[in-house]
């Protein structure tokens, strides 16, 4: 306990700490961020109504607007949807797949996008230019417009019945397969860097395999942007799967996103049920928003230029 109490105590007394707190933009953002996870964790056992159990819905609770207008319902504080959802159940539970989705992306992302920029910047040589080559075919396209044609060929090549299984699988590949040049060029800048560094150089002479030198002494030193990446990437990873979801090429109805309420509450915008649409779509650009200024704050904070 006395060593826990002394790294928390470091902790709180350190220089990113005394940023953050310092900081109410970065605050906020972080609360925000914290009220989501935890709805969006918590949705099945906290969310006022299962709005995807059949045999709770009632028909007659459709197209109701939120609880503070005339005709509203306390009961439904955001109003219902043309199947009678609540609109706040959906909202929390359609968070948490977009979150599991963004997470699951920039995880697979991550993964990939270091391991080809520490074998790129540490090898060089043909390998290196063969990999930057891909990395800049990929990046003269938009991320949506790769994902989409990942999802078609995925969509194209497995059989029919097996789409609506494994959408979200394919959308976390989609999703990882057109952000992952981020990782490998940061990566690959900072590896030629370390590589030619005394430490790396003492790992070749006593014999270390190169996969070991990269493992255990390249790739802690080039976290640091890549954390900066991961959290900024996250918000773009939500934002891209509710693009996709929106387009109709997403999660399937069955299992709903952000992008997929915002889809379906579209089609009654101009009938006058705005709430269908309008909620949603402020909890999405809310989320995505807050991820971006923790993004910011901790791009600034790992800066030692700025210190």
């Amino acid at each position: 306990m006395t060593a826990l109490a002394a790294k928390l105590r470091s902790a709180l007394d350190s220089d990113l700490f005394f940023s953050f707190r310092h900081s109410p933009a970065t605050v906020a953002a972080a609360v925000t961020v914290l009220v989501f996870l935890l709805g969006a964790g918590l949705a099945p056992w906290i969310a006022p109504h299962n709005t995807y159990e059949v045999v709770t819905l009632n028909l007659s609770d459709a197209f109701l607007p939120p609880a503070w207008t005339e005709s509203g319902k306390a009961s439904f504080l955001l109003g219902t949807d043309d199947q009678g959802r609540d609109v706040l159940s959906t909202i929390m539970l359609g968070a948490r797949v977009s979150l599991m989705v963004g997470f699951a992306a920039v995880l697979f992302a991550a993964t990939l996008g270091i391991t080809l920029g520490l074998v790129s910047g540490y090898v060089g040589g043909l390998v290196d230019a063969a990999i930057m080559r891909v990395a800049d075919v990929m990046l003269s396209f938009p991320a949506v417009l790769i994902a989409l044609l990942i999802d078609g060929i995925a969509r194209g090549v497995l059989p029919r019945d097996l789409h609506s299984r494994i959408s979200i699988y394919v959308l976390i590949a989609a999703i990882g397969l057109s952000t992952w040049v981020q990782y490998a060029r940061t990566v690959r800048a900072t590896t030629m860097v370390e590589k030619s560094k005394e430490y790396v150089m003492a790992a070749r002479v006593i014999g270390l395999h190169p996969a070991l030198i990269m493992l255990r002494h390249v790739l802690p030193n080039v976290l640091g942007p890549v954390l900066v990446i991961a959290t900024i990437g996250l918000a773009i990873a939500v934002l891209t799967e509710a693009t996709l979801s929106f387009l109709g090429v997403g999660v399937p109805p069955t299992q709903p996103s952000l992008g997929t309420l915002i889809r379906v509450g579209n089609n009654f915008l101009y009938s006058g049920e705005w709430w269908m649409t309008i909620f949603p779509a402020l909890a999405l650009v809310v989320l995505v928003l807050s991820v971006n200024l923790l993004g910011d704050w901790l791009r600034d904070a790992l800066n030692p230029k700025l210190r």
